[in-house]
């Protein structure tokens, strides 16, 4: 197989790191390698070689039809006693012929998983996906329906590719008698676990507009404890200027 290929809008890459998937604390599969499938444009799936498989794959019947993968077959994945219906699919007469002998294991599915020793969660990380937190001294104001909620001349800005620049701030620069801790938590394979607020503002609640990572991962550990805002739904003023408010799929 080479580095990377297109087959009828599917791009595959061979990969180099060690993955495992465990389920119930027992391990489903290991392998040196790992096959990236990118299903949707923003990461790519891990497709297992057959051969490392260690569960138990017991064959459901018609998966679902993928018009770029072709007929799936579903299976049930049982492992010491854990099974997991539908979490394996395989593709034998597909059209992409480098996915014939592999095995898909659903993400969901699986309890947990290890690139190399370090577990990922969420999804598996796309290799050219890059973050970069760069200390800065541009002035940053942030505003919510004409109020200043955050001001400050020494924010982190994060750099993740594929995203709009992100102004993390601390929080002595930040009104945080006017933001409103959520229940939201979300997860994100390059930051780690983010907890959010909602803003009060001119009577009106603003739902989960600003979150913080209280422990990021190692490559975006110089966000930890700071606080950011959803740039697609305030106004952003750096160096005095308004920002036009990125689109993206948040």
């Amino acid at each position: 197989m080479s580095a990377a290929k297109e087959r009828t809008r599917v791009r595959i890459e061979q990969g180099g790191k060690r993955v495992r998937a465990y389920l119930g604390g027992n391990l489903v599969a290991d392998t040196t390698a790992p096959v990236l499938v990118w299903e949707i444009p923003y990461y790519p799936t891990y497709y297992f070689p057959a051969a490392d498989v260690r569960a138990e794959l017991v064959e459901e019947g018609p998966g679902k039809h993928s018009p770029s993968r072709g007929d799936a077959t579903a299976y049930t994945v049982k492992v010491d006693g854990a099974e997991a219906p539908g979490a394996a699919l395989r593709y034998p007469e597909s059209p992409v012929e480098e996915l014939r002998g592999l095995v898909r294991l659903e993400w969901g599915a699986m309890d947990a998983w290890f690139e190399e020793d370090e577990e990922v969660f969420v999804h598996p990380r796309n290799p050219y996906t890059r973050v970069d937190v760069l200390a800065s001294s541009r002035r940053v104001r942030v505003e919510v329906d004409g109020v200043t909620v955050a001001e400050s001349s020494s924010p982190r800005l994060l750099f993740e590719t594929g995203l709009p620049v992100r102004y993390y701030l601390p929080k002595t620069h930040v009104r945080m008698d006017l933001l409103e801790h959520t229940d939201t938590v979300t997860h994100c394979p390059y930051k780690g676990t983010a907890e959010y607020w909602s803003v009060r503002a001119n009577g009106e609640v603003h739902e989960d507009l600003a979150w913080s990572y209280r422990t990021p991962l190692e490559e975006s550990r110089k966000v930890a404890g700071l606080v950011c805002f959803y740039s697609e739904k305030v106004d952003i003023f750096v160096d005095g200027v308004l920002q036009e408010r990125p689109k993206s799929r948040f």
